[in-house]
């Protein structure tokens, strides 16, 4: 039963329950001045005489206990944490963590990240290969928000001809134009930068935004019927569903090699060349995908409630 609900949900279909279940809009209930009396006097019997508040000792005791602990509480978080910061490093300490010389770890960025991840951009050998499983956990964020949103934000029955309409608003000649010439130079623009994140300024986010940006565009001056001929929910659910299987397999594969002082016999290629670093320009293909899908996805969302 759960294998279907996934194969339905990744190939787009849609419930066979959804939109048939009969639904009655509710009003929400106001009750009158004299039953909010009524309710107010239960309120105050019940406290004076089945609760006897004034009267009752333990009460009185416990409310009190409760205040001290709560003041007690908020003096010993505040004294652990002043505590704390008075241990952390000085600004312009020679031994300050953030000082490459005394932080081993930065250190071996530099150092070492040429040689080990074979990528000439240091930032992402960093965030591609050795804080991979942090960047594969914002990809799942990312995907995680827009499923939500899919949820939430659903068109309502027979709203979706009308959504889809080719121009939802009037014609705009000087912006179809433009994003003619502008769509195709920003489209690939974006490919350029995911693919040259391992070797200069760029990556799969910035990529990612560009090609984003260059969709959310199209479907301003074409509307969303011209754009589901090749981007649709399916679409969307398939490229991010891949792409995040894949860099967990590839991750998953390269630590524990690496945790076991394995060879992983993925080339790291030569310094500075298109197809060198590794795994890095795959994962930032994946990263490319995942954050393009999902620019487009909240926008399409936010303004018709789909695909």
């Amino acid at each position: 039963m759960k294998h279907d609900r996934f194969d339905r949900w990744l190939h787009g279909e849609r419930d066979s329950l959804l939109n048939r279940v009969e639904l009655r809009p509710q009003t929400e209930y106001e009750p009158s001045e004299e039953e909010l009396r009524k309710i107010q006097a239960e309120h105050e019997y019940l406290r004076e005489k089945i609760f006897q508040v004034e009267q009752n000792y333990k009460l009185r005791l416990f409310q009190r206990l409760y205040r001290v602990a709560a003041l007690v509480f908020c003096v010993v978080f505040t004294s652990i944490m002043l505590i704390t910061v008075s241990w952390l490093p000085k600004a312009g300490d020679p031994s300050n963590p953030a000082n490459p010389d005394s932080n081993e770890v930065s250190a071996r960025y530099i150092e070492r990240g040429l040689q080990e991840t074979g990528a000439v951009n240091i930032v992402t050998g960093m965030i591609l290969d050795y804080r991979a499983f942090d960047t594969f956990g914002e990809s799942n964020v990312l995907f995680v928000a827009t499923i939500t949103v899919m949820i939430l934000l659903r068109s309502a029955p027979g709203q979706e001809e009308e959504d889809n309409q080719l121009h939802p608003g009037r014609e705009d000649v000087i912006l179809m134009k433009v994003a003619g010439l502008l769509v195709p130079v920003i489209l690939i623009f974006g490919v350029y930068v995911i693919l040259n994140g391992h070797l200069s300024p760029g990556g799969g986010f910035s990529g990612g935004t560009i090609i984003g940006a260059g969709l959310i565009l199209y479907v301003n001056a074409f509307g969303f019927a011209r754009i589901q001929r090749f981007f649709t929910e399916r679409t969307y659910k398939t490229i991010c569903f891949c792409a995040l299987t894949f860099y967990c397999l590839a991750k998953s594969y390269s630590f524990f090699t690496g945790a076991n002082h394995l060879e992983s016999g993925i080339p790291l290629g030569t310094p500075g060349a298109i197809l060198s670093s590794g795994l890095i320009l795959p994962l930032n293909i994946c990263v490319g995908l995942v954050v393009a899908c999902t620019m487009y996805a909240f926008y399409a969302l936010f303004r018709k409630g789909g695909f």
